[in-house]
């Protein structure tokens, strides 16, 4: 499973390729770059990053699974945004629908600290393993991950 969330140095260089002119998504990209392409270590780091310590100490997994439960909570059933996905997926090489992804990310998950960085990291992890396997894998697993 390890490689599913991780972009290969082609994925990485495709994602750059079609964002340079958008400034938001640079701090993604260097620390994927950092990570060697691995999502949800960058993730993890975007998401300390942006949070602060402050609110969840040091606990990265608490952090993660916030905000991982907070994806799947609004994109699984987002009907708009599986249409975004399945329309990027018909134009690869359409950067405005790639920001645009990202955007409609930003705009839709109501965390104080998300970023266009961290929706950078989530939406290219979408577009790597699907949105449908996004949704099951991150499904929680134990009766713990549920309110």
């Amino acid at each position: 499973m390890a490689m599913a969330n991780t972009l290969s140095t082609a994925e990485l260089q495709s994602a750059q390729a079609l964002l340079q002119n958008y400034a938001p998504a640079q701090t993604a990209l260097e620390n994927l770059h950092q990570h060697r392409g691995n999502l949800e270590a960058s993730l993890e780091d975007l998401s300390m990053a942006a949070a602060g310590s402050a609110v969840y100490g040091e606990d990265r997994k608490t952090l993660r699974q916030v905000l991982v439960a907070n994806l799947r909570r609004e994109l699984c059933g987002d009907d708009s945004f599986r249409e975004k996905v399945e329309e990027y997926n018909k134009n690869p090489a359409q950067a405005a629908l790639l920001t645009g992804l990202i955007v409609y990310v930003v705009d839709l998950i109501a965390l104080p600290w998300m970023s266009p960085a961290i929706a950078t990291v989530v939406v290219l992890w979408i577009l790597k393993i699907g949105l449908r396997t996004f949704c099951d894998y991150t499904e929680p697993s134990d009766a713990q991950g549920n309110e």
